[in-house]
């Protein structure tokens, strides 16, 4: 009975290791992902929020935040207040968007989306991103220091 017990303790860590969810799924920072793809890369998070774990698609937008934006939006905690909250939870499983660049240098980006909410109704925002310069392992990564507050647009209907 015992050595029965201990194979089933056995299996039931291996699945809560292998099984649960992790943080692995959630992209990181690098010099080789390009200004557009990290607005891609965050719009898609907060689209599939859910889909690995809860508020995953949060946190890969937290990853791609400039650490000068981290500063102000707070720690994670505050920042999924922050987007659970009336200013920005439209982007939270919205049905589609768009990414317009708007304009670019090799330092920053700024690019115009336009989301279609779970409503149903257009938002436009303004998005920039920065190389970040300094030495570490964010330097030459591209990172969001800012998203507009929404403009809506109407209903698609």
């Amino acid at each position: 009975m015992l050595k029965k017990q201990q194979i089933i303790f056995k299996v039931l860590i291996f699945i809560s290791i292998f099984l649960s969810p992790s943080n692995a799924d959630i992209l990181k920072p690098n010099s080789d992902i390009k200004p557009s793809e990290v607005v891609k890369i965050q719009l898609t998070g907060l689209q599939k929020n859910d889909l690995e774990f809860k508020d995953s698609g949060i946190e890969q937008t937290w990853n791609f935040a400039h650490p000068n934006n981290k500063k102000v939006t707070g720690p994670l905690p505050n920042f999924k207040k922050m987007i659970k909250g009336d200013a920005y939870q439209m982007m939270l499983d919205h049905l589609s968007h768009t990414i317009t660049e708007l304009g670019s240098s090799n330092k920053w980006a700024q690019f115009e989306v336009v989301i279609l909410d779970k409503n149903k109704i257009y938002h436009k925002f303004n998005w920039q991103v920065e190389k970040y310069t300094l030495d570490g392992v964010l330097k030459n990564c591209w990172l969001t220091t800012m998203v507009s507050n929404p403009i809506p647009l109407g209903s698609s209907i």
